[in-house]
C-alpha cells in the first residue's frame, strides 16, 4: 500500500534561503562582508551578561521575557506589553504570517524585499505578491496599486536590505492609510539603529491600529549568533502572536545578552558613529573606480556592475583574494554585489581590490 504524504499548500513553493558565504577553499586570511553584521561584535555588557549565564543552563528561562521588554520599553518608550520578543525579528514575521495570512490570502513586498518575506508567506499557504520598487526605492504607489481585497500583509523594511535605501514618514504613514480593511503593514526595522534619530516607525504603531514594527539585535547590537528580535504593535495584535508562540523560545543566556546589549546605548553609538563615516568612504572610494550606488541607510551597500557579467566576475576576483561579499541576483538584483561595511582595513581592502579589478590588474 502506498502512502503518499503530502506538505501543506504552499510548502513545495519555497526556494531556500541562502545565507552569506563564510570562508573561501584554500585562502586562510578571509574578510567576510557577506551578511551585515556588526564588525565590532557586541558590547563588553553583553558579553559579560552572556557568559555569566552559564550558571543558570539548567534552568528554564522566563516565559514572558520581561526584563527584556522592560529594557527595550524604556529606551525607546514604548509600552512593554506591546512588545513581543522572537528568535531574531524573522520569527515574529513568522507569527505575523502564521496568525494574519493564509490560503486565499495575499502577501504583498516590493521586487527588491527582504527574501523571508516571499518565503514566510508560502509557508503559511498565502499567496506572496512582488511589485516594481521605483530606482531601487520603495514605491508606495506601486504598493497601493498592488493591493487587493485579499492583502493580509504588507512588508517593508526600511531601510532595505539589500538596496540600502528608505523613503520617509510621509510615505509610510500615506501607505498605512491605503491599506485594505484587515490588512497589516509591517515596518521592518532590522536597520533601524543606522538611522540617526529614527524610530524605526513606532510613532506611527501609536497612531495606528493596523501597523507592526520589527526590530532586531543581530545587526548594530553585535549579536547575530544569538538570533534575538523583537516586534511592537498594538495589543489585540500582539495577543494574536503571542498565542503562537512557543513558551520558552528565547534562553537564559539570550535573554541576558540581549537585555546587556539594550542597556549599552555607547557601544551601538559608537557602532553607528563608525559605520556612517566608513560607509561614505567606501561609497565614494568606489564611485571613483566606476562602481556606483545609491546612499546608503543601512550598514552595506549596494555597488552596481555594468552588467550582470561583471558583477559575477568582480565577485570571483574577490573571493580568490579572501573577499567575501554578497551576489543578490536572487533580490532581482543580478548586476549589483552587497558589501558590508566592516572595519577600516577591511574596507580599505575590497575597495583597493575592486579598484585593481576595474583597472584590470591581475596582480
Amino acid at each position: 500500500m502506498t502512502n503518499k504524504i503530502e506538505p501543506q499548500p504552499g510548502i513545495m513553493e519555497i526556494d531556500l534561503y541562502v545565507g552569506g558565504a563564510s570562508k573561501v577553499d584554500g585562502v586562510s586570511d578571509v574578510v567576510k562582508l557577506s551578511s551585515n553584521e556588526n564588525p565590532y561584535g557586541p558590547g563588553d555588557a553583553a558579553k559579560e551578561a552572556y557568559a555569566r549565564a552559564v550558571h543558570d543552563l539548567h534552568r528554564y528561562p522566563s516565559t514572558d521575557h520581561a526584563e527584556l521588554r522592560e529594557a527595550i520599553a524604556a529606551h525607546h518608550g514604548l509600552d512593554p506589553a506591546r512588545i513581543i520578543c522572537g528568535v531574531g525579528s524573522d520569527e515574529v514575521l513568522q507569527f505575523l504570517c502564521q496568525s494574519f495570512a493564509g490560503p486565499g490570502d495575499e502577501v504583498l513586498f516590493t521586487e527588491h524585499g527582504f527574501g523571508m518575506y516571499r518565503i514566510l508567506a508560502h509557508a503559511s499557504g498565502a499567496t506572496p505578491v512582488e511589485v516594481k520598487e521605483k530606482d531601487r526605492v520603495t514605491d508606495v504607489d506601486a504598493l497601493i496599486a498592488g493591493m487587493s481585497e485579499k492583502t493580509k500583509l504588507v512588508f517593508i523594511a526600511n531601510p532595505n536590505n539589500p538596496t540600502g535605501t528608505m523613503i520617509g514618514g510621509n510615505e509610510v504613514a500615506r501607505l498605512a492609510d491605503s491599506l485594505p480593511e484587515g490588512a497589516i503593514l509591517v515596518l521592518d526595522g532590522a536597520y533601524a539603529e543606522y538611522v540617526q534619530g529614527f524610530d524605526g516607525g513606532a510613532a506611527l504603531v501609536e497612531a495606528r491600529s493596523n501597523v507592526v514594527m520589527t526590530r532586531t539585535f543581530s545587526k548594530i547590537y553585535g549579536l547575530g549568533g544569538l538570533r534575538i528580535g523583537w516586534g511592537y504593535g498594538p495589543q489585540e495584535i500582539i495577543d494574536v502572536l503571542t498565542r503562537v508562540r512557543q513558551p520558552f523560545n528565547l534562553s537564559n543566556g539570550q535573554l541576558a545578552a540581549a537585555t546587556a546589549a539594550m542597556n549599552d546605548q555607547a557601544h551601538v553609538a559608537r557602532s553607528r558613529r563608525e559605520n556612517t563615516r566608513l560607509r561614505d568612504w567606501l561609497r565614494n572610494a568606489l564611485a571613483e573606480h566606476g562602481v556606483p550606488s545609491d546612499p546608503s541607510f543601512g550598514n552595506f551597500i549596494l555597488a552596481r556592475f555594468a552588467d550582470t557579467e561583471e558583477a559575477q566576475a568582480c565577485d570571483a576576483f574577490l573571493r580568490a583574494r579572501g573577499l567575501l561579499v554578497r551576489q543578490v541576483a536572487g533580490y532581482n538584483l543580478p548586476h549589483c554585489l552587497r558589501i558590508t561595511i566592516g572595519d577600516e582595513p577591511s574596507c580599505r581592502r575590497v575597495a583597493h581590490a575592486i579598484g585593481q579589478f576595474k583597472a584590470g590588474d591581475e596582480a
